[in-house]
């Protein structure tokens, strides 16, 4: 007699085929990762997969936007913990947090697939735009409140740290390409930033 497994309520399907589709992503790429696996490590058929994502596009654009959400949960609450710290707590939440799938890894995928798909091209633009207004309003609450020196420029601040954050990504992935020289960059950017003794 064969057990059959519990069907899970459809969210909670859709949910488990995020988070797998997820991590497929992250660890190999948009090319690499199949929707046959993604559909096995959440534990439902191919054809169920593609009841709740219609492509795997679809569901590629779907963990864009699953990641910035997460990430954007752990900003808002680092920023509300250390409202001082300001984008060091954001890093320093984001880097520690045990979030497996981390937003600027499915950037760097979908970065191999844009040129060729103009669909995952606009989306990357978009979410990325995105996350620079998001980080140039948290620049600009640290400068009213006195911690960002006021003469920065929030635009380009936040630019500069969404590229600091693509430096730390290539250096996880290579395994220790910076070295120190990841903090050195980072206090460097703190002592440029901070007003007074304010800590970012």
């Amino acid at each position: 007699m064969t057990q059959t497994r519990q069907r899970l309520p459809a969210l909670e399907r859709r949910q488990a085929v995020l988070e797998a589709a997820c991590r497929a992503f992250s660890k190999a790429s948009y090319r690499g990762a199949t929707t046959a696996e993604i559909a096995k490590a959440a534990g439902i058929s191919e054809p169920i997969l593609y009841r709740h994502f219609g492509s795997k596009r679809d569901l590629y654009l779907a963990c864009l936007d699953e990641a910035w959400r997460r990430f954007r949960e752990i900003g808002e609450e680092a920023l509300a913990s250390d409202p001082r710290g300001c984008l060091g707590a954001v890093a320093d939440a984001y880097m520690t947090s045990q979030e497996r799938v981390r937003l600027v890894d499915l950037w760097i995928q979908a970065l191999t697939v844009a040129p060729e798909d103009p669909v995952i091209a606009k989306a990357l633009k978009h979410q990325i735009r995105e996350v620079q207004e998001f980080f140039a309003d948290v620049i600009r609450s640290a400068q009213g409140s006195g911690d960002v020196h006021p003469d920065r420029d929030a635009v380009a601040e936040a630019w500069i740290f969404i590229g600091t954050g693509l430096l730390a990504t290539v250096d996880q992935r290579l395994g220790g390409l910076l070295g120190d020289d990841l903090q050195r960059v980072r206090a460097e950017r703190r002592r440029w930033l901070v007003a007074d003794d304010a800590s970012v």
